[in-house]
C-alpha cells in the first residue's frame, strides 16, 4: 500500500490511536484514564477502530460466510452495507458515546466525512476493499483545535461514493502518516507481536521481514506490521502494537527508508 501525506497544514504533537478487536467490546477504565492523561498533557488524539468481532456476529446472522487474505475480510456487494451499517452505525457510535460519557468531547467520522480519500485496492481480489489515498490534515486539526477528539471508523468511499471496506490498522497508519503524527499505537487483543508463545518488546524491520516470511507473523497481525513499517517509512517516529496495557511490541526502523517486504503484502479490515 502506498500512503501519501497530506499536503496540508499538519497536526502538532498528534498521536493515533487504533483500537480492534476484543478491546472495543471491553474498553477498560485503565485505556480510558491513559487517554484521559494524554489529553490532560496536551497530546492531540485521533482514534481509528475495527470491528471485525461485530462484523462476523452480523454476517453470520445474515448467513454470509466471509474469507481473509493474508488479514485482509474479502467483502463482496452484499456484505458491504451490513459492514457500513455496523462499523458507523454500531461500533462508532458506542465507542464515541463511551468517550464522551468520561468526559472527554469526541466525534464520529468516516470517509463519507471527507477526513480521508480512498480508492479501490485490487477489486478483482478483494471486493468492495478500500486504500487511503489522502487524508484532510486540516479538517482533523479543526476538530482538534475545537478540544473534540476525532473518532473515525475504516469505512471510505470510492470516487462515485460507493462505500469501501478498509483494513483498520492500514487506516491508522494512512491517517498517522497523513498528519505526520508523533506515534501510532496498534491496540488489539493481542498484547504484541509474539516468537516462540513469548511477545517480543522490540522488533526491527529485518526481524519482520523473517518472521512473515518463516510464518512466525501470520493472518491478521500481517496488516499491522505492514502498517507499522509503511509508517516509519513516512516519518512517524514510533509505532507501537499492543492490548489495552499499553505494553506490547515497539516496532523500530534500521534503515532510514524503510524497503518494502519481500512479498509485497497489501491490507483491508
Amino acid at each position: 500500500m502506498t500512503m501519501s501525506k497530506s499536503t496540508q497544514a499538519i497536526v502538532p504533537n498528534c498521536h493515533v490511536i487504533k483500537i480492534g478487536g476484543s478491546t472495543l467490546a471491553n474498553l477498560s477504565e485503565a485505556f480510558i484514564k491513559s487517554l484521559k492523561r494524554r489529553v490532560a498533557t496536551g497530546q492531540n488524539i485521533i482514534v481509528v477502530h475495527g470491528g471485525g468481532p461485530n462484523i462476523n456476529e452480523a454476517l453470520a446472522h445474515h448467513g454470509i460466510v466471509s474469507e481473509t487474505i493474508d488479514g485482509i475480510r474479502v467483502t463482496t456487494p452484499e456484505m458491504i452495507a451490513t459492514i457500513r451499517n455496523i462499523l458507523i452505525g454500531e461500533v462508532n457510535s458506542g465507542l464515541v458515546g463511551k468517550i464522551n460519557a468520561s468526559g472527554i468531547s469526541a466525534a464520529g467520522l468516516s470517509g463519507f466525512d471527507g477526513v480521508f480519500t480512498s480508492d479501490y485496492l485490487e477489486q478483482e481480489i478483494y471486493g468492495e476493499v478500500g486504500v487511503v489515498t489522502d487524508v484532510n490534515a486540516l479538517k482533523f486539526k479543526l476538530f482538534l483545535k475545537g478540544g473534540i477528539i476525532p473518532v473515525v471508523a475504516c469505512i471510505g468511499t470510492s470516487a462515485t461514493g460507493d462505500p469501501l471496506n478498509i483494513n483498520a490498522d492500514t487506516l491508522a497508519a494512512g491517517i498517522a502518516s497523513g498528519v505526520q503524527a508523533e506515534s501510532l499505537l496498534l491496540v488489539t487483543d493481542t498484547p504484541g507481536i509474539k516468537k516462540d508463545g513469548v511477545t517480543v518488546t522490540a522488533a526491527s524491520e529485518q526481524d519482520i521481514r523473517k518472521w512473515v516470511a518463516n510464518g512466525i507473523i501470520y493472518g491478521g497481525m500481517i496488516p499491522k506490521v505492514q502498517a507499522a513499517l509503511d509508517c516509519l517509512e513516512s516519518g512517524v517516529k514510533a509505532v507501537q502494537i499492543t492490548d489495552d496495557t499499553l505494553v506490547g511490541t515497539t516496532v523500530q526502523a534500521t534503515n532510514p527508508l524503510i524497503t518494502r517486504l519481500t512479498k509485497e503484502v497489501h491490507t483491508n479490515a
